[in-house]
């Protein structure tokens, strides 16, 4: 009864934040890892929503993300826990069902603790180039090795520098779009040293030095996109390839936006919404699908 209302509340929350997350779990992941993967998405979702929430001061959010720290290791070290709370309990489940701390599920799960540690910490001040650079490590590592986890397990994926790139680049576009948003929360995703050589704060998006910034983000994140495609081609399940085009698809149109618009970033992009940018999303996944299989028939 317990297990059925956990599997229930996962679910409901991958729907209730993402129905484009809840529905490619439901028709792409292994049969029987997906209630595992709505677990894995709850209960980081529900994280970092407790971690935003207005209500949470900042010593708060230490306090808690210290306990989901320390919640994740004793599950590792088989520890007994008490008080666990219903949320916490899917996390709890997963790591029953696979105690191994180097599956693709111990990468998801530490590398996400991770960011939702930095989130945390960062609040309200500027970061550096190299924590900005291992924040997208370890968002790029935990998506991707819970799309080969969950997805297509059993089957051959490269392990090589191109692994990452792809979600990478999801990560850099994610940060561009959401750069007001993240202001106004105190969140700062423009290096302290840009910003210190040219006197601008994390507010200065009209900037020309800001702009150039952009560029570069946007460019770099073109190539990732680039190399990360040629990375899913070689990747063996048909469903995982698809789940991961079907990513980038969400975030590479905004590269194009955002070029379009001279790198100045914009409060919102709703047109994300729109049918016409669907339509657009689905031609590139299966442009990026239909690619896959002329090379494979030249082969």
């Amino acid at each position: 009864m317990v297990k059925h209302m956990i599997t229930n509340l996962a679910a409901s929350i991958t729907k209730a934040a993402s129905t484009q997350t809840y529905y490619t779990i439901r028709f792409l992941a292994d049969r029987d890892r997906v209630d595992d993967a709505y677990r894995a998405y709850g209960y980081f979702r529900w994280v970092d929503d407790t971690l935003d929430a207005e209500s949470t001061t900042g010593a708060g959010r230490s306090v808690f993300i210290e306990r989901q720290k320390s919640l994740l290791e004793k599950c590792y070290r088989g520890v007994p826990l008490r008080d666990v709370t219903v949320e916490e309990q899917m996390l709890v489940d997963l790591i029953q069902r696979d105690p191994d701390r180097n599956s693709g599920l111990g990468s998801y799960l530490r590398n996400m603790m991770q960011v939702m540690d930095f989130d945390a910490r960062r609040r309200g001040r500027l970061i550096s180039q190299a924590e900005l650079n291992a924040y997208t490590h370890w968002l790029a590592s935990a998506v991707t090795e819970a799309m080969h986890y969950f997805i297509g397990h059993c089957c051959f994926s490269p392990h090589d520098q191109t692994r990452y790139l792809a979600v990478s680049a999801a990560h850099i576009t994610h940060m561009l779009r959401d750069t007001f948003d993240d202001v106004r929360a105190g969140y700062y995703n423009i290096p302290r040293e840009v910003l210190e050589a040219n006197h601008m704060t994390p507010r200065d998006v009209k900037n020309p030095a800001y702009r150039a910034w952009v560029r570069s983000r946007v460019e770099l994140a073109h190539s990732y996109f680039k190399a990360g495609t040629d990375y899913l081609m070689r990747v063996q399940n048909p469903r995982c390839r698809f789940a991961g085009f079907a990513y980038t698809a969400r975030f590479e149109w905004l590269l194009d936006t955002i070029a379009r618009e001279g790198y100045s970033l914009r409060p919102e992009y709703s047109e994300r919404k729109s049918l016409g940018t669907g339509l657009r999303m689905s031609w590139l996944t299966l442009s990026s699908m239909m690619n896959f299989q002329q090379a494979g028939s030249l082969s």
